[in-house]
């Protein structure tokens, strides 16, 4: 497949995606139809200087992998975490990946000849989603995982909201009483069904703590039953904040957290049930029938970087041919 497809292609056609995550980075080569050529992991570098060279290595070793020359490839898009500003490509705060301020378009775009777009990582992976899933009218995207966080993409765009903010349900108090959140306020979204907090609450050692605490819940453990049950509130919480604020046809939920598959998903669905069993109002939302999971493993932030590196204008592609 992959030499077929390669071989059909002529001149700068291949975008490429990467998701820089906390510890690797996610890339993928896409072609003009939207077909994925490629797919490629590596680890992710501590600081804004490592960052820089992890994606262009990265970039250079898919061309390899897949077998592309770097002239092919026509942009390249990065999700990454932290405060991005889309217009310049300029990401601020990237607190997990040790990057306080990096220019990572203009630098990276510097140093490859390529035009590059950045995009925030939740942002990116909503786009990806909601292409990948044939979504044209509205969804929002909910990811689960050490944190919580959300994008709402409309008829195939990223609805920002006045500030960029629009969608992120995160710190949205549900508790006044409950536990203390990073952010300040009490008994946020996250720390009920954010993996970070979670992990924090059961503290006991694992690879894999929100898994370990399921585990746990099956045989009877008392902590794990009711750190179970804290999860599956916060991510219907999160469902029901998203789709009474915004109406979205979809909730996608993505995320380490979905890696649980089935045991969530049902979960979630049976508290959605049983909170619209009292409200005639709630009921008539369906919020139960509106939810997804992704696949573990899905390309879809990947995915949704290329997607917003081929915005790229046609005068920038012949700017850096």
């Amino acid at each position: 497949m992959k030499g077929a497809d390669i071989a059909d292609l002529d001149g700068r056609q291949i975008r490429v995606g990467l998701d820089v995550g906390g510890t690797k980075i996610d890339a993928v080569a896409i072609s003009p139809a939207g077909d994925i050529l490629g797919r490629l992991r590596r680890p992710t570098g501590w600081g804004e200087e490592a960052v820089l060279s992890g994606i262009i290595e990265t970039v250079r070793a898919l061309a390899d992998e897949v077998g592309f020359p770097m002239d092919d490839v026509r942009s390249v898009g990065v999700g990454i975490p932290g405060l991005v500003d889309a217009g310049s490509g300029r990401v601020l705060h990237a607190v997990n990946l040790g990057v306080e301020s990096l220019d990572l378009a203009a630098r990276a775009q510097d140093a490859m000849g390529i035009p590059f777009r950045v995009e925030n990582d939740v942002k990116a992976a909503a786009l990806g989603a909601a292409v990948l899933r044939g979504v044209t009218g509205s969804m929002a995207y909910l990811n689960l995982g050490t944190g919580v966080a959300a994008g709402i993409v409309v008829e195939g765009r990223i609805w920002r909201g006045a500030t960029g903010t629009a969608g992120e349900v995160g710190h949205i108090s549900v508790d006044p009483r409950g536990r203390l959140c990073g952010c300040g306020q009490r008994g946020c979204i996250e720390t009920f069904c954010g993996g970070g907090a979670l992990a924090r609450a059961w503290g006991r050692p694992g690879a894999l703590p929100v898994r370990d605490i399921f585990d746990a819940a099956e045989t009877g453990d008392a902590d794990a039953v009711a750190l179970k049950a804290d999860l599956i509130h916060g991510a219907a919480a999160a469902v029901r904040v998203l789709v009474l604020s915004a109406d979205v046809e979809k909730v996608i939920i993505g995320g380490g957290i979905t890696s649980l598959g089935a045991r969530l998903e049902d979960g979630i669905r049976a508290a959605l049930r049983a909170e619209a069993e009292t409200s005639a109002f709630m009921n008539s939302l369906h919020l139960d029938a509106r939810i997804e999971l992704l696949a573990a493993g899905s390309p879809a932030a990947a995915f949704g970087a290329a997607v917003i590196g081929a915005s790229v204008p046609e005068k920038e592609i012949m700017a850096h041919g």
